[in-house]
Order: C-alpha cells, then sequence, then structure tokens
C-alpha cells in the first residue's frame, strides 16, 4: 500500500476534482499519518506506506479533521458542527491497537 495522498482524502469526501481540498487535504495527510504512526510506533507501516487498514484510519481521521480544521462547534441557522477531530474514533482506536505494544 501507498502512502495516503490528498487526494485519497478528497476522492473519499466525493470532491477529487476539487484542487483547492486536494492540496489542503495532503497538509492535514501528513499530520495524522505522523499521529497514527506515533500511536502504533511505526507498526502497521512499511517505510512511510501504510497498511490497508491503518490507511483507512489514517483517510478517515483526515476526512474529519479537513471538514472542521478550527476544531470549534459552530451553528449557522438550523445547521450544526459539533464533530472535530478530538482523537481516534473507537472504531479507528481498535484498528490501531491492533498494531499498538501496550503494557500487560
Amino acid at each position: 500500500m501507498a502512502a495516503v495522498t490528498g487526494k485519497d482524502v478528497a476522492d473519499f469526501l466525493g470532491q477529487g476534482d476539487n484542487p483547492e481540498l486536494v492540496a489542503l487535504a495532503g497538509q492535514h495527510v501528513a499530520i495524522v499519518t505522523a499521529m497514527a504512526h506515533a500511536y502504533t510506533r511505526g507498526k502497521g507501516f512499511t517505510g512511510t506506506a501504510p497498511d490497508a487498514d491503518v490507511a483507512a484510519v489514517i483517510t478517515t481521521a483526515t476526512a474529519r479533521l479537513l471538514t472542521n480544521p478550527g476544531q470549534l462547534s459552530e451553528q449557522v441557522g438550523q445547521v450544526s458542527v459539533r464533530g472535530s477531530f478530538n482523537s481516534w474514533t473507537l472504531a479507528e482506536t481498535f484498528v490501531l491497537n491492533r498494531y499498538r505494544k501496550r503494557a500487560k
């Protein structure tokens, strides 16, 4: 598996043809990849390329960060955005914990 790119994340969001979003996603994906690499202590990566399931975590977490980069709750009329990247989701944590060496 190759490293996750901004294009991968933009495609996941259905906006792969938006060059501004692809560029912004590229910046965010580097941060999330570094966090996933640190969380697993490098396990689940071959060089800089994550395994497929770790790549899925990176993609979903980056998409969440990308949709609310200010990380603030916002409300405009009837629409509110409360979700932000505070941590890994439960599903993402399950995947990453498969690679993380934990104390017993």
